[in-house]
Order: C-alpha cells, then structure tokens, then sequence
C-alpha cells in the first residue's frame, strides 16, 4: 500500500497538483482496483488474436490533398492581428 501511495504522489507532483489526504486515500483505493482489473485482463487467452487499433476498420474521411493556389504574402498579413516586418506577430510563451 505504501508504493501505492508514493506513486499516487509522484504522480500528483509530475501532474502538478496538490492532493489533500483525503484525495490520496481515494484515489489510492481506485487505483489499486484498477491495477486488479489490469492484472484480470492480462489472464484473458489472446494466443492467435491479431492486435488492432480498432474494432472495425475505419476509412479515411479527410478529402485527398491538391495542389492550389495559395493565399498572397500580403493578403495573408493583410488578415493578421498583429503584423510586422513581413512576419506575424504572436504572443511570447515561455516557462
């Protein structure tokens, strides 16, 4: 039960939020049912079964990729909240 919670933690802290002791004892107990569940499947016999990503086979529904005309440099930063030197202006995202 002690690795449980220590994962539980470690997770939490990868996750970047804070459990109450409450929380841990939850999710302790559900995450403890779910490794059971896990352990259960892995006794199902799968010899001869090929592995899928899907139950059925799925068609692509994305229209084939043409050759067009594409939007003029100007026009396109004609369109652009913020524009300058020829390049788009967006906001800084860095940690």
């Amino acid at each position: 039960m002690k690795s449980l919670e220590f994962d539980i933690k470690h997770v939490a802290d990868l996750c970047r939020i804070a459990l109450t002791p409450e929380e841990e004892a939850t999710f302790s107990k559900q995450f403890e049912q779910i490794l059971c569940y896990v352990e259960k499947l892995k006794e199902v016999p799968v010899e001869g079964i090929e592995p899928t990503a899907h139950a059925i086979d799925l068609v692509n529904v994305v229209r084939s990729d043409k050759e067009a005309e594409t939007l003029p440099h100007q026009q396109a930063l004609a369109i652009a909240p913020v524009a300058r030197n020829g390049l788009f202006i967006v906001p800084k995202i860095v940690e």
